[in-house]
């Protein structure tokens, strides 16, 4: 029966190729979609370990720095590097921004990383070209996903900076590429105000009557040197000495220092579990309606074909053919659809995953799952065709 369903085929191979074709097209976007979130994952641990920390010490209560706005004081870092297993400590900022260049916008996380050396805590691990930072201001590292280039000038804010070096995989959560500056001018894109801003506040501070009072000298002036500074950065990244239990020392942190303070393996599942959660939902909820259409697709198709040969299969029925022949002849059809259909999608899953704005991952393991359950789906989509097929009265190979 193998060359009886062959022969059907090959009988409508136009129809069965083309249709193939498109159902391989729908496969190609579930695993594209199933890439896309294996992507944002990646990210997320691509994030965590590119940042060489143990721990990432916050404000508490939050869940920051990625997941919630978290805000602690510069010179946190100095009370927490004393602490018994602490190695090295350091200041960070992190905002998502639009960094201009060259009249154009460009999606991007800037982040502050505290004076150093490369290995330092928040330094990019690694350059594929140019130089780290040496400079206290006006120069930045950023990822070539950014598309910019050694020695160009970008803008943050109001400042301008040049393009010293370029790294690889140094992304948010979200898949934006990096850009590294100096974190004082960090700390001033993100938390100092304009001057606008800063005139019409002490203009507010000058006119309050609060502040008119005798018996209150300096005040006014302490308020508008507090505007005119930013001591404040989003998380202090931790790393610990050799052979000490992240969670003791997160533990001691948290006892001392009334912060917050987070593993790896908890500030893993804050960004999997909660940042990435609902998107993942959705993406889910997008395979499960892709499977759907897939198994409609295929039982058309396969119905359609069953139906055009019913004489064919009376004939069957009349020659003593057992129903289970039958039924493993529609079967056969039904998988070599799905069969040529995953081809295709995989196919194009493959060449449209580089083209795509979000990273796409594509594993083996998801493939191999992919192609079980297109296979269970052409089994169970070809079952109104089978029905169709054994209900078909013998006598029909003779009727008119």
């Amino acid at each position: 029966m193998i060359s009886l369903a062959g022969r059907d085929i090959l009988h409508a191979w136009g129809k069965f190729v083309f249709t193939g074709i498109g159902l391989g097209l729908l496969i190609g976007v579930t695993l594209t979609m199933a890439g896309v979130y294996r992507g944002m994952v990646d990210d997320g641990r691509a994030l965590l370990d590119n940042s060489g920390a143990d721990i990432w010490v916050v404000q508490q209560g939050t869940l920051g720095p990625y997941a919630e706005p978290s805000s602690v004081h510069d010179s946190t870092w100095r009370g927490i590097v004393a602490l018994p297993g602490v190695w090295q400590a350091g200041n960070v900022t992190y905002l998502t921004m639009q960094v201009r260049k060259d009249g154009s916008d460009v999606r991007a996380m800037v982040v502050g990383i505290a004076p150093g050396e490369a290995g330092a805590p928040g330094w990019p691990p690694y350059l594929v070209a140019g130089r780290h930072i040496t400079r206290s201001h006006y120069e930045a590292v950023a990822d070539i996903a950014s598309g910019l280039a050694l020695g160009e000038r970008i803008q943050i804010r109001r400042n301008f900076y040049t393009v010293v070096g370029l790294t690889r995989r140094m992304v948010s959560s979200s898949g934006d590429p990096m850009v590294f500056i100096p974190l004082k001018d960090a700390q001033a894109a993100q938390f100092l105000k304009d001057n606008d801003a800063i005139w019409q506040g002490r203009q507010r501070t000058e006119e309050s009557p609060a502040f008119n009072r005798p018996g209150v000298p300096g005040l006014l002036e302490a308020v508008i040197a507090s505007q005119s500074s930013n001591p404040y950065v989003n998380a202090v990244l931790v790393r610990i000495r050799p052979g000490h239990d992240p969670e003791e020392v997160a533990q001691t942190i948290r006892r001392w220092k009334h912060l917050t303070a987070y593993t790896r393996v908890q500030m893993e599942d804050i960004l999997v579990g909660k940042l990435i959660a609902t998107s993942a939902k959705q993406i889910g909820m997008f395979l499960a309606i892709l499977a759907v259409v897939s198994a409609a697709i295929v039982a058309f198709i396969i119905y359609t074909l069953t139906l055009g040969k019913i004489r064919e299969i009376a004939v069957l029925k009349l020659i003593g053919t057992k129903n289970r022949t039958i039924a493993g002849m529609i079967v056969q059809q039904a998988l070599g659809l799905g069969l040529i259909g995953f081809v295709v999608g995989k196919i194009t899953a493959t060449f449209m995953a580089p083209a795509f704005p979000k990273y796409v991952l594509l594993i083996p393991q998801d493939t191999v799952t992919g192609l079980v359950a297109i296979l269970v789906i052409c089994v169970l989509a070809s079952g109104i065709a089978i029905r169709a097929a054994l209900r078909v009265d013998p006598a029909e190979a003779v009727g008119g």
